[in-house]
């Protein structure tokens, strides 16, 4: 929402106060990734919302192979945007725009995700936390907005949601709500239950929840998005990018605060150096969530502020990172499967060929 009453970050003609207190709101979105991680969680991975939407996938046993673990802070990012939006009467349900197309889209975006290993978001913490390679995929990230930008300015678009009626909006809070009771009380979720230490890596699930809950309402304040600021850098429209640099200053100085800070390309936690790959997959992401509306954190926040059409993208991505592991797409610290990379390679053309399509569709319609 653009005026005086959207988020922070995407306000027309953003600055001054406004813009301090979104680039504050961004910091502390840093600032409680870093906490997570310093609770427990995986190496410059508080928040990924590929990562942790895979993780959720495999507590529902969709794939047998990989992390399987349901993510409390995840269900808490989602809830606290859906509580601050309630809170700030901002909850609106909308729906209704490609839901297919968003659904593929979003399956592909965790697959390009989990051959760099991170989502946007995850790899602003790995450059915040130092680690190098992570430049690779930024610059590939900004190549692949770059290319969707270019083909929004020949008729691109995702189509705009419409109002829908309540209960539509409800879903993601209700999905998440019910995912939680079943991992609180159910025990039919795969992976470390409510107080078990056991791997993979995870902070302890009060903590995560309730560092989620603040996440998710500093994210919904703020509006930010890794491919909303990728294409501020593109458009000269430069709030959100300052988010971003604020999100990762505030990150590198909490880890390194908690002496889990290292810099450099070597022995970095969940990471690898296979350059071209990153750099292919996260162009991969940034077309995609390009097309798609926004980066995987920004969807699960979306779906928690109502609307539906994120929600679709956000199973889509957790289908693409079930996929990825049940066909050997996911990257291992030695690098990209031949596998992840063919499927990225396809993908970019995939995903270039359909955004031509939509381009000349519309033009040919507006004719």
């Amino acid at each position: 929402m653009a005026g005086e009453t959207g988020p922070l970050l995407r306000r027309e003609g953003v600055g001054g106060r406004t813009l301090g207190l979104g680039l504050a709101a961004a910091a502390a979105a840093g600032g409680i990734a870093a906490w997570l991680v310093l609770s427990g969680n995986p190496g410059n991975m508080g928040i990924c919302g590929a990562c942790f939407l895979r993780d959720i996938a495999g507590s529902l046993g969709m794939f047998e192979a990989g992390p399987r673990i349901f993510r409390p802070e995840l269900a808490g990012v989602l809830l606290g945007a859906y509580l601050w939006a309630l809170t700030r009467g901002r909850f609106e349900a909308r729906s209704g725009s490609h839901a297919a197309a968003r659904f593929v889209l979003g399956m592909l975006m965790g697959a390009g995700a989990l051959v760099f290993l991170g989502c946007p978001f995850r790899m602003m913490q790995r450059l915040g936390g130092g680690d190098g390679n992570a430049l690779s995929g930024l610059a590939g990230f900004l190549a692949g907005v770059g290319a969707a930008v270019l083909l929004e300015k020949r008729g691109y678009t995702v189509g705009r949601t419409s109002p829908a009626p309540a209960p539509v909006g409800r879903l993601g809070p209700a999905v998440a709500l019910g995912l939680l009771a079943l991992f609180l009380y159910g025990g039919f979720l795969r992976g470390p239950g409510p107080g078990s230490a056991d791997p993979p890596p995870h902070a302890p699930w009060r903590t995560a929840l309730t560092l989620g809950l603040f996440g998710g309402a500093a994210l919904s304040l703020t509006g930010f998005c890794g491919v909303a600021a990728a294409r501020g850098l593109v458009q000269r429209k430069w709030a959100m990018p300052l988010g971003a640099l604020a999100l990762m200053a505030a990150y590198g100085g909490v880890v390194a605060a908690g002496g889990k800070w290292k810099g450099g390309f070597e022995g970095q936690p969940f990471s690898h150096s296979d350059h071209a790959a990153s750099f292919l997959a996260m162009a991969l992401v940034g077309l995609t969530g390009a097309f798609a509306g926004g980066c995987p954190v920004r969807q699960v926040v979306m779906a928690g502020e109502g609307n539906g059409d994120a929600l679709v993208t956000a199973a889509g991505i957790a289908a693409g990172g079930a996929l990825s592991h049940t066909f050997g797409l996911v990257s291992t610290g030695a690098g990209a499967t031949v596998a992840g990379r063919n499927v990225v390679i396809g993908g970019i053309v995939v995903v270039l060929i359909y955004g031509w399509s939509v381009a000349r569709y519309a033009r040919a319609a507006s004719a």
